[in-house]
């Protein structure tokens, strides 16, 4: 898996979106580019899951941005203990009014879902239904989490101890897939010297509010149909592609037009290009994709589908 962001983030982030990378980077040496990715998906309306090994930094980098956005921040570690009660909450006793509702850790604005793939299957599906509507529903009655409600899993790499795999309809729901990766070696030297993060001490760069004003700009953001086309085009290609069992559906193409939207919205653009599809691709379908022998897919098929399908031209003219 390609490290996080590094294809998402391509010249200057506009404001106020560039003080957020730069304070969060700052927590997080040399990964800028994941704090763009996380935005991303953000005002995508979306949800990351970050794979990687222990201690290269993730409860760090969802910690701080959270507290770069001014949003309510849960982190739940996840354990095969773990029931899904324990996410959503549960009824209890109360001796002055008798049952009440009493909101479990989702019911936050930023949940990081630390080591998801250490909990066990019973207990991930209970995250499908706030990850699709943001709600989770507990006695037959549907209660609405805060919004924006984004969230962050971290899962280890299948070969490590005590994991189970996460079913084809749990990665779906999330938007995208990323890994942070080891740092570069000067880098790792500055990560040495420097003294431990605080993400407690970051000041707030921007409320909810403005997080829903901007999700909602990023939303209106203009694809020309040609784009479309393209971006039905590359899923269509990964369908047919020799090397897997199973293409990307219409929900990944729409997953792949919010991120483009959020990409564009980001750069400072009110219209997507194809370059902003083609950077997101790996990010937003390899993890929906599954190779022949039902093996994880391959990267090299995505290289490949980005080499048959051809790009719109300047005048958004359609390939044959």
């Amino acid at each position: 898996m390609t490290p996080a962001g590094r294809d998402v983030l391509e010249g200057a982030v506009a404001p106020p979106f560039d003080r957020i990378v730069a304070q969060v980077g700052g927590m997080l040496i040399g990964k800028e580019a994941a704090v763009v990715a996380l935005l991303t998906a953000l005002l995508a309306g979306g949800h990351v899951l970050l794979e990687d090994a222990p201690g290269v930094g993730k409860t760090t980098l969802a910690k701080a941005f959270a507290a770069s956005l001014a949003l309510e921040f849960r982190r739940i570690q996840m354990t095969p203990d773990l029931l899904p009660a324990d996410l959503t909450g549960t009824a209890v006793w109360d001796p002055a009014g008798g049952l009440r509702f009493q909101p479990g850790p989702l019911f936050a604005q930023v949940v990081l879902a630390d080591e998801l793939n250490r909990a066990s299957p019973r207990t991930q599906s209970g995250l499908l239904e706030v990850m699709e509507e943001g709600a989770v529903t507990v006695d037959g009655v549907s209660r609405p989490v805060p919004e924006p409600f984004f969230l962050i899993a971290t899962q280890n790499p299948l070969a490590f101890a005590g994991t189970y795999p996460l079913p084809e309809g749990q990665l779906d729901r999330f938007l995208l897939r990323l890994t942070l990766g080891y740092p570069e070696a000067a880098d790792e030297v500055r990560i040495l010297t420097a003294p431990p993060p605080d993400p407690a001490r970051l000041p707030a760069l921007l409320d909810a509010a403005a997080v829903l004003r901007h999700r909602q700009a990023a939303r209106a953001v203009y694809v020309d149909p040609a784009v479309v086309r393209y971006v039905a085009g590359l899923a269509r290609a990964t369908r047919r592609h020799p090397a897997l069992r199973l293409g990307a559906s219409p929900r990944a193409g729409r997953a792949l037009l919010a991120a483009a939207r959020a990409r564009a919205y980001l750069s400072g653009r009110g219209f997507v290009l194809p370059d902003d599809v083609r950077a997101l691709l790996e990010p937003v379908f390899l993890h929906r994709l599954m190779g022949r022998d039902g093996s994880p897919a391959p990267r090299a098929a995505l290289a490949e589908v980005l080499a048959e399908v051809p790009v719109p031209d300047a005048e958004g003219e359609p390939w044959p």
